[in-house]
């Protein structure tokens, strides 16, 4: 919950100070697809998911790769047909499970990014946009208020389909119907 830094105004002489609390071991993970169809707005399907463990050494602190074939289900039916995915080489979506899964959907075809290439995935840019604009220079008070402010600036940034577009475009990738 420490909050990202970014620059501000402030009146001269007088520098602006955000306090923080302490660190927490608490944290928040989000998985978030960005969805492109030609002649149709660009959308945003996102989940998040608060760690389990609350300070324990027990329960799981990310995605696993079940929650990541809820979150390709889950827009599937949004999106109601075929998706063509593409994304990074994390070890949750290489998993045999998932694996598994993929094939046995004749509405899902995946593709995987190079081994390190953030500058190709247009989530990086979603991520970039939520931390410099609705995080920055903020404390969170606790993991409520944590989650509270990222679904907020998520679904601001889902009402504006113009952002998700930039996104793809700082990417260099495009959308070529065939």
């Amino acid at each position: 919950m420490t909050p990202a830094r970014a620059r501000t105004w402030g009146r001269r002489g007088c520098t602006p100070v955000v306090r923080v609390r302490g660190r927490s071991r608490r944290r928040v993970s989000i998985a978030a697809l960005t969805c492109y169809k030609p002649g149709e707005r660009s959308r945003l399907i996102y989940r998040p998911r608060p760690d389990d463990s609350q300070g324990q050494a027990k329960g799981r602190k990310s995605f696993a790769w079940t929650d990541y074939r809820d979150l390709i289900v889950a827009a599937h039916n949004q999106l109601d047909g075929p998706i063509v995915l593409i994304w990074d080489n994390l070890n949750t979506h290489l998993a045999a499970g998932m694996k598994e899964f993929i094939a046995a959907q004749d509405w899902l075809t995946v593709y995987q990014l190079p081994a390190y290439a953030p500058d190709l995935n247009p989530v990086e840019g979603i991520w970039s946009l939520l931390r410099q604009g609705f995080l920055a220079n903020v404390a969170f008070a606790n993991p409520d208020h944590l989650m509270r402010t990222v679904r907020r600036g998520l679904r601001k940034i889902q009402y504006r389909p113009h952002l998700i577009d930039g996104c793809l475009a700082g990417t260099g990738l495009a959308i070529t119907p065939t």
